[in-house]
Parts: structure tokens; C-alpha cells; sequence
């Protein structure tokens, strides 16, 4: 199902709880933030879970293929070759300047809640620092 876009800041900036995609609760939050990246593709690359009003720590991006990817509970490993650059959110008004890193490893668990770790680079590599960040709390 589609969500609306949350841009409440003081619940952005809460860090999300741990999600669990063997909890059908989770894995409807995980279809539903899906949902909504699909229908925003055009105006959007990634999208956490408080952004449509659910604090768990699930991520939506769209891979390099244009594929949407969740990861649940993703946390960086190892981060390369940092630069500075702009971002926009869904969330707030406005672009801010930020810190990523080029090229990124992260460790999630997938939809079968089978661990997984990958390595992502450029523009994909951005959009999930981005939804991590979110997890986390942080807004840019």
C-alpha cells in the first residue's frame, strides 16, 4: 500500500527499533514502504521506514538496476573514499550539504531474514547512507 510522506522532524529524528522480517507486522511495513518508493520513482531513489510513519529499521532503494532492494536492519561495515555532496528528501524542504563515501559495505538481512552483506558504489552506495541515516535518526 501506498504511504504518505511523514515530515514530522521530532519523529524523523527518533532512531528506529530493530525489525524482524519473520513479524508479519514488519514485512507489511517492508512491502508498504516498497509500495511507496515504486510510485514515487520518479522524484525519489531510497526510502527509510519513519518516512512513512513507522519507526523500524527498514530501508527501500532502488538498485543499480532499478530494481527496489529492502534491507532490514542494514548497518554500514565498511566505508571508502569519503566526498562531499547535497542531498534532498522527501521529508524535509530544501537541499543540505553532506558527507558519503563512494564506496560502501553493508550488512543487512533480506526479506527471508537471511543474512546478507553487499557491496554498492556511487549513486545507489549514496541513497542507502542516506536511509541509514534515517534509521539512525539523523536527518541531513
Amino acid at each position: 500500500m501506498i504511504r504518505p510522506i511523514m515530515t514530522q522532524r521530532f519523529f524523523l529524528q527518533q532512531p528506529s527499533d530493530t525489525a524482524d522480517a519473520r513479524d508479519a507486522a514488519d514485512s507489511a511495513v517492508a512491502q508498504d514502504l516498497a509500495d511507496t518508493l515504486d510510485a514515487k520513482r520518479a522524484s525519489c531513489v531510497g526510502l527509510a521506514a519513519n518516512m512513512i510513519g513507522k519507526r523500524k529499521r527498514i530501508i527501500a532503494v532502488l538498485d543499480g538496476d532499478g530494481s527496489v532492494l529492502v534491507m532490514f536492519n542494514p548497518r554500514l561495515v565498511r566505508q571508502e573514499k569519503p566526498y562531499a555532496t547535497e542531498e534532498g528528501c522527501l521529508s524535509l524542504p530544501g537541499t543540505r550539504p553532506t558527507t558519503r563515501y563512494e564506496r560502501i559495505v553493508v550488512a543487512y538481512e533480506d526479506a527471508q531474514a537471511r543474512s546478507q552483506q553487499r557491496r554498492f558504489q556511487g549513486f545507489v552506495a549514496q541513497a542507502i547512507q542516506h536511509e541509514i541515516d534515517h534509521c539512525n535518526g539523523v536527518l541531513i
